[in-house]
């Protein structure tokens, strides 16, 4: 029996290693790359696309309905409302869906019930009933099939009605108006959180560009809250809202609301959370409210004037979790503060969540700190920009890498990219410390090469405050220089590093604690996640 179980065992694992590999096409492929080029010029032709794989998985956009959805879009914050709506409707007892993106260790987090990500089997089961009725279709669809988001947004959708939600809290992936989560027709409520410059090749390079695509997820009718928003976003979603004929509220400030507790606490660290927290509550009160909840929430009706959470409401706030932003983990004498800002606006809060927390670390520290800087950027991002904004953060070593887990061929599937080059990544790194070194007076070392061999050698820089590592576990064990027990682990194998490269971390061995801080990308804040909390693997 044990060997039979065994096997079992093993070929369900290669059955889900299959799924995930096989989702990873879906990336790449030419036919994928093919829509995103035609429909760049005709955005509109990507929601007719959405309706077509939607059907041909088997789903109807009126089956959606019975999904009793949040719509939730923004530039930064979208993903903290959600998690804050979704503790709060959970914390009602209702059985939640919650889709967002990106996923920081596996992809499964993108698709959560009751706020865990769905397990191995459901995934693998629902995945391959959908990815079966979509392949089976191509051949009379001209071979397309859905590229990655789209697919596991139809995933998403698919799981939701299969294990029968109350309602699904749904994250927009890029906009509003052509998302392809924006093919849903009669959400409860929509929100909009923090706008800013993002995403500027498909979204525009203005403010009001941007917030005239986020206000597309206003529908006929359905109540939709935002933020406070810059005057000039704020004319054009008013805008938006009266075209579309929907009803617009702005959120008060956090410390407008009513309690008998004294001041909200949020289970999320930083200023900026506050904002996110009130639209979770005008979203989740006016959810339960459309909804017929027994008893109301105990918000006044008056949307504008100064509400009143429900105990419910409170404590859910202050139950809410979402890895990766404002986290602080501590492992002994190293203390590491995640934060997955990719824009400047984020960035800017990040450095005072950082400054602030680490300062109280600090004063309670037995001795000298050390403080190091782990960061990369993608995509159209520009780190100069988000490296300026770190410089006043005062940090010992400037330390930068790529998205990549581990340099050897165990890397994580969910966490693979096959649409950037590892040189690309690479380049950028030394880009990134090119920019730091300049931003710091330090000069520019031109004399730094890119070698990549067979394996992917250090790239290390002449001086003693910036190095460029292949990959996030060799950075991670160069800062903390085994006093990490986790980060250094035997059965991990990283590249040897060469002595003189060790000798630069002698600062390190020397003070009482380091922090460190881990900033620039999400997809940088999961790989690290992956060997700081190894159960987020499991």
């Amino acid at each position: 029996k044990k060997k039979i179980l065994v096997v079992l065992l093993m070929r369900f694992t290669k059955i889900h290693r299959d799924a995930i590999c096989t989702l990873n096409t879906l990336q790449t492929n030419a036919s994928a790359l093919e829509q995103v080029r035609r429909e760049r010029s005709h955005p509109q032709l990507q929601l007719q696309a959405m309706r077509s794989f939607l059907e041909r998985s088997g789903l109807t956009v009126e089956e959606l309905d019975h999904l009793n959805i949040i719509h939730v879009t923004g530039t930064k914050g979208k993903g903290s409302t959600c998690a804050f709506t979704e503790q709060i409707l959970r914390s009602y007892g209702f059985r939640t869906g919650f889709y967002s993106s990106p996923h920081l260790v596996q992809v499964r987090e993108r698709i959560r019930i009751n706020g865990q990500p769905i397990g191995k089997e459901l995934f693998t089961k629902y995945f391959w009933q959908v990815y079966g009725r979509l392949d089976e279709t191509k051949d009379a669809h001209g071979g397309t099939m859905p590229a990655y988001f789209r697919f596991l947004t139809i995933l998403a959708f698919h799981v939701f009605l299969q294990e029968k939600v109350d309602l699904a809290v749904i994250e927009v992936g890029i906009g509003g108006a052509y998302d392809c989560t924006n093919i849903i027709r009669k959400p409860w409520v929509c929100g909009i959180s923090s706008l800013g410059i993002d995403h500027t090749q498909i979204l525009g390079d203005t403010i009001e560009k941007i917030a005239w695509q986020k206000g597309g997820i206003f529908k006929p009718g359905v109540p939709a809250f935002t933020v406070k928003q810059p005057e000039d976003a704020m004319v054009v979603l008013r805008d938006r809202a009266k075209e579309i004929k929907c009803p617009l509220w702005v959120c008060p400030e956090l410390e407008g609301y009513q309690t008998d507790c004294g001041p909200l606490r949020l289970g999320l660290a930083g200023q900026h959370q506050r904002s996110n927290a009130s639209l979770a509550l005008q979203l989740s009160h006016t959810w339960l409210q459309r909804r017929c909840l027994p008893g109301g929430t105990g918000i006044s009706e008056n949307l504008n004037c100064v509400s009143v959470p429900s105990p419910i409401m409170v404590k859910g706030l202050a139950d809410t979790e979402w890895p990766g932003r404002n986290q602080t983990l501590k492992h002994g004498a190293v203390t590491y503060f995640l934060d997955g800002a990719h824009t400047m606006r984020s960035m800017q809060a990040c450095v005072h969540w950082f400054t602030e927390t680490a300062a109280q670390h600090e004063r309670n520290a037995s001795g000298p700190v050390a403080r190091v800087l782990l960061f990369n950027a993608t995509g159209e991002r520009d780190s100069a920009v988000m490296l300026k904004l770190l410089v006043p953060c005062h940090f010992d070593f400037a330390v930068f890498c790529p998205n990549i887990t581990e340099a050897i061929a165990s890397c994580n599937a969910d966490q693979q990219n096959f649409n950037v080059s590892v040189e690309n990544m690479l380049t950028r790194c030394l880009d990134n410390e090119r920019s730091w070194r300049l931003h710091n007076r330090l000069g520019d070392n031109q004399g730094t090469q890119l070698l990549i061999e067979d394996s992917l050698p250090l790239v290390p820089e002449k001086k003693a405050d910036t190095l460029v590592f292949p990959c996030i576990l060799s950075a991670l064990r160069w800062i903390s220089q085994g006093r990490d027990s986790v980060v250094a682990d035997p059965a991990k194998t990283v590249l040897p590093v060469k002595p003189n490269i060790m000798d630069k971390a002698a600062p390190l061995c020397d003070v009482a604690e380091i922090h460190v801080l881990i900033t620039g990308s999400l997809h940088l804040v999961g790989g690290a996640l992956k060997h700081l909390d190894p159960a987020s693997s499991k």
